[in-house]
């Protein structure tokens, strides 16, 4: 599989980088054979969080022998020094490690949120204590929502923050003032050397009234052909990787899309975004 440069970290990661939240509600024996695929595919990172329901726990055993495989990122959604410190030890120990390599401010979705981060006593602060700890390398910030960009182009300007995670998709570039923001903040990142992932790559929509066929919180595409599409949309953006979305079954779909990633010509890029306005994009 293709490996990337991630920002300043310098680390070669894999263009699928392993989205734990697709263990929050599994067991412990279905995680160890998702655990056996990824590391069969050649993944190489690892994006985790403590409000993944079981994901800690279920990666945890792994750790003692397989920490060295991974660049571990885990994060954070208090939002004060105090609990982001109480957070990142509970992390810690649940996951079995002695430190990470990235810790994040998980699910900043607002500029009141991003404000709460960075203010005197925010959550930053023990982030930035942590790392001179030697309990994480790296830094970054994360989140989703139709503002994403606008508001981690803001975080960058008053924190130079190692990594940025956000949603991209050919449905949700279909909006103009999205897609504006998106690739401006694409650029950004490239001129500061930030490491960059991509999350909700293969998304339809929301799920509305139709029933739920996957464990994700919004309706992907089911097909292979269509997840192809998705994965090599995302991935002709000068991005390190995408997470892989939160649901094992379509895990593995989603590994042979990244192996045979096609980077795509502006024109065939132009041609997507044109036909996901046929679609209802997830952050309105």
């Amino acid at each position: 599989m293709e490996t990337r440069r991630f920002g300043r970290t310098g680390h070669m990661s894999t263009i699928a980088i392993f989205g734990a939240a697709a263990f929050s509600q599994i067991s412990q024996e279905e995680a160890d054979k998702a655990i056996e695929l990824i590391i069969e595919a050649g993944v190489n990172h690892i994006d985790v969080a403590p409000s993944y329901g079981e994901a800690e726990l279920r990666i945890g055993p792994w750790m003692p022998r397989e920490r060295g495989r991974f660049f571990l990122g885990c994060k954070t959604t208090e939002r004060t020094k105090e609990g982001a410190w109480r957070e990142l030890r509970e992390s810690i120990k649940r996951l079995q490690t002695e430190t990470f390599d990235l810790y994040q401010c998980h699910a900043v979705t607002t500029m009141e949120e991003l404000d709460a981060v960075t203010m005197k006593g925010g959550a930053l602060e023990a982030f930035v204590e942590a790392r001179e700890q030697g309990l994480t390398k790296y830094l970054g910030i994360t989140g989703h929502g139709a503002n994403a960009p606008q508001i981690y182009l803001e975080a960058l300007r008053r924190f130079d923050f190692d990594t940025v995670l956000f949603p991209l998709n050919f449905v949700q570039m279909a909006n103009p003032e999205f897609r504006k923001y998106a690739e401006e903040l694409v650029a950004t990142c490239k001129a500061k050397d930030v490491g960059t992932m991509i999350i909700k790559s293969i998304t339809k929509g929301p799920w509305g009234e139709k029933p739920h066929t996957a464990t994700t919180w919004y309706e992907p595409f089911h097909n292979i052909d269509e997840i192809q599409k998705g994965i090599n949309f995302a991935l002709s953006y000068d991005v390190t990787g995408i997470c892989t979305p939160g649901d094992t079954r379509v895990l593995p779909l989603v590994l042979d899309a990244c192996k045979n990633f096609t980077r795509l010509s502006q024109d065939e890029m132009e041609e997507m975004i044109k036909s996901g306005k046929q679609y209802e994009p997830l952050f309105a």
